[in-house]
């Protein structure tokens, strides 16, 4: 189910939710731990020629590390074999 749905990061051997989903917020689209941000902005931002850092710029509640821990993330479930 999507609102089960969380993207991990891992960060000194602790694991740790960057991206959730929920209904209450958002009506369950994928946002940054903490924020209203969906992590559809930032693919949206790097898809359109934007750096992180005008995305973070333009959305201050999302961290350095959630944007990059979410990318990396993602990559990594990109790469998983089937």
């Amino acid at each position: 189910m999507l609102e089960d749905h969380c993207f991990r990061a891992t960060k000194m051997g602790k694991q740790a939710s960057v991206v959730h989903s929920d209904r209450e917020i958002l009506g369950g689209t994928p946002v940054f731990v903490g924020t209203r941000v969906p992590l559809r902005n930032l693919i949206d931002y790097l898809e359109g020629g934007y750096s992180l850092d005008e995305f973070l710029d333009d959305f201050p509640t999302v961290s350095r590390d959630q944007a990059i821990a979410a990318l990396d993330a993602a990559d990594e479930a990109l790469d998983r074999p089937n």
